[in-house]
């Protein structure tokens, strides 16, 4: 009779995430120095994981209390983009409603941003402090409830464990690796690439959702 192990919690942390990607360079950790502009790679390649599109792990639902007479509010530091959006009136608040998200031009071409009644339209100003916009200026406190896809948290030390699915752990080697040889394995730059990519295709469509549904708030009080 085969023996298995019982357990299924496999992960790793930062460290032995660095040392798997050194040796797919054909290379060895061997400062302190390496380890540290590593973990700064790692940063950059979650950076560019929020750039490649939806990372399903990485979304929260939120709100944000509307002001009667304010149009702008601050949102999160961490707000890489808002998926969808519903505005919850104060004068029945067992009912979202849906709003439009609209662009930078459209909200510029707004004539008259001081119309007061419940918000249709947002816009998102994806600064270093995002900035929600909405249209018309709320009469009332209205709230806005939202998806938000969120930055991947920091490596931080060596003992973290990184913050992805663990599906993604091959794919998060592989990245790093790439990155690495870029820096100091220069001959394994094309292989180590092609292998990222590969790693990610597979990682993203499994991640992706499996039947037609569109991401919403839920209905009802948060």
């Amino acid at each position: 009779m085969p023996t298995y192990s019982g357990t299924n919690a496999f992960t790793l942390t930062i460290e032995e995430v660095i040392a798997e990607s050194y040796e797919r360079c054909g290379l060895f950790v061997r400062s302190g120095y390496d380890l540290k502009t590593s973990r700064r790679s790692l940063n950059l390649l979650f950076a560019e994981w929020a750039n490649r599109g939806l990372n399903l792990w990485t979304i929260e639902q939120r709100t944000k209390t509307l002001s009667a007479g304010t149009s702008s509010y601050d949102l999160d530091t961490d707000l890489v983009d808002i998926l969808s959006a519903v505005v919850t009136e104060a004068s029945d608040t067992t009912v979202d409603r849906q709003i439009e998200r609209i662009s930078r031009a459209e909200y510029l071409n707004i004539s008259k941003k001081s119309t007061s009644a419940s918000p249709t339209q947002f816009y998102i100003e994806r600064t270093i402090t995002p900035k929600l916009y909405v249209y018309p200026t709320p009469d009332s406190a209205d709230v806005f409830k939202y998806y938000a896809m969120t930055r991947i948290q920091d490596a931080g030390a060596y003992t973290n464990n990184p913050e992805i699915p663990f599906r993604f752990l091959p794919c998060l080697v592989s990245g790093l690796a790439y990155y690495i040889a870029m820096k100091k394995a220069p001959d394994r730059i094309g292989l180590l690439k092609q292998v990222y990519e590969d790693e990610w295709m597979r990682a993203s469509s499994e991640d992706s959702t499996r039947s037609g549904i569109k991401i919403v708030p839920d209905v009802g009080v948060i």
